[in-house]
């Protein structure tokens, strides 16, 4: 679903620049050069009403059809030069500076930035001013961030202690940086020496990081696809049941699973595969009395048992 609709963002973007060139374009012809139905173009249309070139909601596209030809009525309002109103210039100069004091950023990178940032604030004038006052500082990450750039830049291992949420634990491990990448965090795609395969690690969840002297040598993989999200299980993977009442349907939406059949309180009994079953243990204790693991049994009864514990803490305090 993802790629589709990154698919269909790039088409409408074409078409805006196709319809703005042909004013009353036929349906079909249209359809015919984009290589899409008739129907899709049309889905296309209903939406690109609702986009336009401020987020306040002005200047949207006033595009529609009677079903045969395709009437672009405010073109060139919409192509003419955009003006950045105070807000926008204060967001993107206070942002801009930010970004400009990462430790991780390339000097090249950070100059050019500077220039960009200079040439804005001449642009805008007072609202220039206001942007001055604020400011914008980073989580401590950024030395982490800064650190991984460095290794991957110079094509050197890495030493990190780790803390795995699923485990509860620290661990300390050699490995060799692939990439880093943002999908809600930032993360270090890297091959791990301890394990001997391809992990990623949350960079806020390293606690200790040191750049060594060794070369990385990773070996040759090919880069994930993440444009369906981070967590992508294998068919290989093992099977884990959950069932959830009404308050845990959410678990179907949150995470990937072969099925989801319904049960007769209204929750759901949802079949799903991870690599790491034992991390399922934190979304049980999560859920409390609106769900619970049913297979494979061991995982089951180790749920129960940190439940317990867990309650035995709070008695104890």
């Amino acid at each position: 679903m993802a790629a589709n609709a990154i698919d269909q963002t790039r088409r409408m973007l074409s078409l805006v620049t196709y319809l703005r060139e042909r004013p009353g374009a036929h349906v079909a012809d249209v359809a015919r050069a984009f290589g899409i139905t008739e129907d899709e173009l049309i889905s296309d249309l209903d939406v690109l009403p609702m986009c336009g070139t401020s987020f306040r909601g002005g200047d949207l596209l006033d595009i529609d059809t009677d079903g045969d030809r395709i009437w672009w009525h405010n073109p060139d309002d919409v192509a003419a030069p955009l003006r950045l109103a105070a807000d926008e210039a204060t967001a993107l100069l206070v942002a801009a500076r930010a970004v400009a004091t990462l430790p991780g950023l390339r000097e090249s990178d950070r100059d050019a930035l500077v220039r960009a940032t200079a040439k804005l604030e001449a642009a805008a004038g007072e609202a220039a001013g206001a942007s001055a006052r604020l400011s914008v500082t980073f989580e401590s990450e950024g030395g982490v961030f800064a650190e991984v750039d460095r290794a991957i830049s110079e094509r050197r291992r890495l030493w990190v202690r780790y803390y795995s949420p699923a485990r509860d634990e620290l661990t300390e491990r050699e490995v060799d940086p692939i990439r880093l990448f943002a999908v809600g965090h930032t993360y270090m795609e890297a091959w791990c020496r301890l394990s001997e395969a391809r992990r990623t690690f949350r960079l806020d969840r390293v606690v200790e990081i040191r750049l060594l002297d060794e070369h990385a040598a990773p070996p040759e993989l090919e880069l994930r696809d993440l444009s369906e999200g981070l967590v992508q299980p294998s068919a290989d993977d093992p099977e884990v049941v959950v069932e959830v009442g009404p308050g845990g349907r959410w678990v179907a939406e949150y995470y990937p699973h072969d099925r989801a059949d319904e049960l007769p309180d209204g929750g759901l009994r949802i079949t799903l595969r991870t690599p790491d079953p034992a991390s399922l243990r934190r979304l049980a204790l999560r859920l409390g009395s609106d769900g619970r693991i049913v297979a494979p049994r061991e995982l089951a009864d180790s749920a129960r048992e940190a439940a317990k514990a867990a309650l035995a803490a709070y008695e104890g305090v």
